[in-house]
């Protein structure tokens, strides 16, 4: 299995109602340092019916505002739809992020 690969496997299992950073879908993928490759693989999602991408932010809990699949908004809009405000563009993480870590895993 490549490296998309086992990031898409990653998104898949983000339920609704959480997000995850790339941080965390990185370690949780096999290499804390895949931070970028994990942006780079949910920006040509060949999925994303099936693999929720949108459900992935930075650190900080901010979207990103180029969102491959409609800029920023969009993404705020599925993430509202998945019943998780998005005040000014960022999601809070104490309340949302996904609790699944990877051993090792400090963000």
């Amino acid at each position: 299995m490549n490296s998309f690969e086992r990031i898409y496997e990653v998104v898949r299992e983000i339920p609704r109602g959480n997000v995850a950073t790339y941080g965390q879908v990185a370690a949780l993928a096999g290499n804390r340092r895949w931070s970028r490759v994990v942006g780079f693989a949910l920006h040509v999602n060949p999925d994303p019916e099936g693999i929720p991408c949108y459900r992935v932010v930075n650190r900080n809990g901010e979207v990103s505002s180029a969102f491959a699949f409609g800029g920023g908004n969009r993404q705020i809009e599925l993430l509202e739809a998945d019943g998780i405000p998005c005040p000014d563009g960022r999601v809070d993480l104490a309340k949302y992020q996904w609790r699944k870590v990877a051993a090792g895993w400090i963000e």
